[in-house]
């Protein structure tokens, strides 16, 4: 799986980052990964997008810190307004990675709509694959974008 950052999505195709940034970056989101017994488990994540990353703050203790070491694989979708999506949909998948460093960590947190508690551990998702969806006239318009 290859993998890309936020920032090689905007360089490629900015009306998608764009359309991306608005429904994810401080907004409620779900994040699917796989537990260590191979089951699928989502939860809920407020996704921070700026200075060419796409970033998450998780709980040392939580399932989803614990299936992320596990496996790194990850889908997120963002939240919806409406049962028919009609504010758009927007995925990517492919791999979390760690960032222990504080530099990155501080700019993270420079541009995140909270302030996470110092415990948390910071993520930066990194993108295989990415599927954006409009509904038109009742009809989907889907844009999709892979990296490599």
């Amino acid at each position: 799986m290859c993998a890309a950052s936020w920032g090689d999505l905007e360089k490629e195709n900015p009306e998608l980052a764009d359309f991306g940034r608005e429904r994810l970056d401080g907004r409620v989101a779900y994040l699917a990964t796989t537990s260590a017994t191979g089951q699928p488990r989502a939860s809920a994540v407020t996704p921070i997008v700026g200075l060419g990353g796409c970033f998450i703050f998780v709980e040392p203790g939580s399932s989803k810190n614990a299936d992320l070491v596990t496996d790194s694989r990850y889908s997120l979708h963002c939240g919806v307004s409406d049962i028919t999506g009609s504010s758009g949909e927007f995925q990517l998948a492919g791999r979390a990675v760690r960032i222990d460093d504080d530099d990155r960590r501080n700019l993270a947190e420079s541009v995140s709509s909270y302030k996470p508690a110092r415990r948390t551990i910071l993520y930066e998702l990194h993108l295989a694959e990415v599927i954006a969806t409009s509904w038109r006239g009742g009809r989907a318009d889907r844009q999709k974008w892979s990296s490599g």
